[in-house]
């Protein structure tokens, strides 16, 4: 289709929720919860309330065209007294230093409760990718590489993809930064980011693994609870790259997917939405879920209301919130976005007796499998498919159980569990270390 055909349609789509808006302020109140019901140091709380650095660039690149055009990138750094600085970078028209904020705090936990010797740092580009070409794309990520220079680094701070990017975003990232460093060393900076393809030092499996991660923890879930997953009606929020691979678990375990929604359409069907089909149909239909004709589309306000027993909502922030959440039927709800849940909507949930499996645990799944293809680079090795996804399942189903577990044993939600496990092993951090000077 031609880019100003798609620009006309685009235009014609209804806007995703932005998820700037009170995002800073759920992840502190989440943190607060957590940290008082374990007295956190008030020192240590100090350091942890606030982000480490935060950086703004603006920056050109050239238009296939020859014109010029500025765009913002951001990149926060909230903490890293565990180790390197670890996150996403997301191509979106609703980034902004706000949203990275909140974004780079939900990486520290996540990396913590995960037991990765990693920080958290989030950031990306305020930009709508599908308004640009490939050869556009790809300017503009070298360009934005380049004005973040020492920023980002192998064992310093490593980006990964996240919302609109992908295994080639970060080769082109990886290839900009490298060819900033002597030819001799070029080789030794492979690690700069993750998410590679394989053939540039990606590895086996880390396209399928945050998607997977959120369905063993809905697997082990119910399990949990005696309950089988077989028939059980799930919808999925966003069918990207791990809405996709968690409905194709999920079916394949047995289950049935009965409605899904993206940014331009929502689809419903009683009787069962075959996922490869669909996907078949948004790879031929300008990535959308739009006119498929085996389901009927439907307002995109009753989407979460709609009959199932499980939610993976897996597209923006700040989805499910006070005024849809009294609507909801499902009993479980599995964060593969992070912080789709606002504060206002996860009380009244779980009020209601809806669990939440909370997204540092539920799609930690790309970060540990990130962390496994820094090893893999850093130390030469390659790691075939079935090592992978035997690893992750047993740190991740490790993860899951120490939640588990803590939310049992304080007579708590799984979130605030799981925030004081990533907390309480920072400030074992700090405790030991103590703070410079």
């Amino acid at each position: 289709m031609e880019l100003k055909e798609m620009n006309r349609k685009l235009k014609n789509h209804p806007e995703p929720k932005k998820n700037a808006t009170g995002m800073v302020e759920n992840v502190m109140e989440q943190f607060n919860t957590a940290a008082d019901h374990i007295n956190l140091n008030p020192n240590i709380r100090k350091i942890l309330a606030v982000t480490n650095n935060e950086l703004i660039i603006h920056f050109p690149a050239k238009r296939d065209n020859g014109d010029v055009e500025i765009f913002t990138g951001y990149r926060v750094q909230h903490n890293n007294a565990l180790g390197p600085y670890k996150g996403g970078l997301r191509y979106h028209d609703t980034v902004d230093i706000d949203a990275a904020r909140a974004l780079a705090m939900w990486m520290t936990w996540k990396t913590s409760l995960a037991g990765l010797p990693y920080g958290g740092a989030k950031g990306g580009i305020k930009i709508n990718p599908k308004l640009y070409t490939q050869s556009e794309l790809e300017r503009i990520t070298r360009r934005f590489t380049y004005a973040l220079g020492e920023n980002i680094g192998p064992e310093h701070d490593i980006p990964a993809p996240d919302v609109n990017t992908n295994a080639q975003t970060m080769a082109w990232i990886a290839d900009t930064y490298m060819s900033t460093k002597s030819p001799s060393e070029r080789s030794t900076y492979q690690h700069v980011v993750t998410g590679k393809p394989v053939g540039s030092g990606g590895l086996e499996g880390r396209d399928r693994a945050t998607g997977y991660g959120v369905f063993l923890c809905i697997k082990l879930w119910m399990e949990e609870k005696n309950i089988d997953i077989t028939g059980k009606r799930f919808i999925v929020q966003g069918f990207g790259n791990v809405g996709y691979w968690a409905a194709l678990f999920m079916e394949k375990a047995g289950a049935v997917m009965v409605g899904v929604q993206d940014a331009f359409a929502s689809i419903y069907t009683s009787t069962g939405i075959d996922v490869e089909t669909l996907y078949g149909h948004i790879k031929a239909n300008e990535g959308s879920v739009q006119n498929y004709p085996e389901a009927n589309q439907i307002d995109k306000d009753d989407f979460f209301g709609l009959d199932c027993d499980i939610i993976i909502p897996a597209a923006l922030g700040n989805q499910i919130t006070q005024d849809n959440a009294p609507s909801i039927k499902a009993i479980l709800i599995a964060e593969g976005a992070n912080g789709p849940t606002n504060v206002e909507g996860e009380k009244i949930l779980l009020n209601r007796g809806v669990a939440i499996i909370p997204d540092i645990l539920c799609n930690s799944g790309g970060v540990i499998t990130s962390y496994f293809e820094w090893l893999q680079n850093r130390n030469g090795e390659l790691w075939k498919l079935e090592e992978v996804m035997e690893k992750l399942e047993t740190k991740l189903g490790a993860s899951f159980h120490n939640v588990l577990r803590a939310a049992e044993e304080r007579n708590i939600d799984m979130r605030t569990a799981a925030y004081i496990i990533a907390i309480e092993r920072i400030e074992k951090a700090y405790v030991q270390r103590g703070i410079f000077p």
